[in-house]
């Protein structure tokens, strides 16, 4: 099981898909080089507009554009923080290609991993969230999100994670904290959900939405900042 991610947000011209899984395959096999142990890149399929928040705020995102959400997984805090070190002298990364996308509107962060529910596959379908925690909560947020990962893996969901923001930097264009709009007291949390396919995933949300159990609590966080969306893996490695 990991014990700390770093997960990525952001948006890729439809016109360069191809040259960004290119792209994305190669930094794989560093990243697998310096310790990591996966990573997953997905392509937006199912991604709403929000009131307040969503992927295409988040991003800034332009026209012809897509939003991507990604993670990167490693065994330990230490691994990630020594691989990220060595990237920034490693040959390989001097080599890899320009990249196929606006790299200064990524968002980017560290996260720990409060609970990491179900086997680890080769997911055909994924659901990202980005939200906004008080930091006091981190407990209470840990316990309901326990208490509902069962819950989606009785209606088919593979494997469900949750993670809390630990090294979460401010970016000069785009960052987590503008993508939910977090306040003083609040942190990130960055949750996954791994589904079979996207049929058996929109068929559990018909069920899901319909159970009290599954609804977040306002005491704990504040959902209506959330950004939510179903993602599609082009690179699983």
């Amino acid at each position: 099981m990991m014990s700390y991610i770093d997960g990525f947000v952001l948006a890729v011209p439809a016109a360069n898909k191809d040259q960004y899984i290119a792209h994305a395959r190669q930094g794989a096999d560093l990243f697998k080089k310096l310790g990591a142990t996966r990573l997953v890149e997905t392509w937006a399929e199912d991604v709403p507009h929000g009131k307040q928040t969503d992927f295409y705020r988040a991003t800034k995102l332009e026209e012809g554009e897509v939003p991507l959400f990604s993670w990167v997984e490693y065994p330990d805090r230490a691994t990630r923080k020594k691989a990220g070190e060595a990237m920034m002298s490693d040959p390989d990364v001097q080599a890899m290609s320009e990249m196929p996308f606006d790299a200064s509107r990524m968002i980017y962060g560290g996260f720990e991993v409060l609970h990491d529910t179900g086997a680890q596959g080769k997911p055909g379908y994924v659901d990202g969230m980005i939200s906004p925690v008080p930091a006091a909560n981190k407990e209470a947020y840990r316990a309901a999100a326990r208490a509902q990962a069962p819950l989606l893996i009785a209606q088919g969901a593979l494997r469900v994670v949750d993670t809390w923001g630990d090294d979460v930097p401010a970016g000069e264009t785009t960052d987590f904290q503008r993508a939910v709009a977090t306040r003083d007291d609040e942190t990130i949390g960055f949750s996954i959900i791994e589904w079979p396919s996207r049929q058996v995933r929109d068929a559990a949300w018909k069920i899901l939405m319909e159970d009290p159990r599954i609804a977040p609590d306002p005491k704990i966080w504040d959902a209506s900042r959330s950004i939510t969306g179903g993602f599609a893996p082009v690179v699983d490695l």
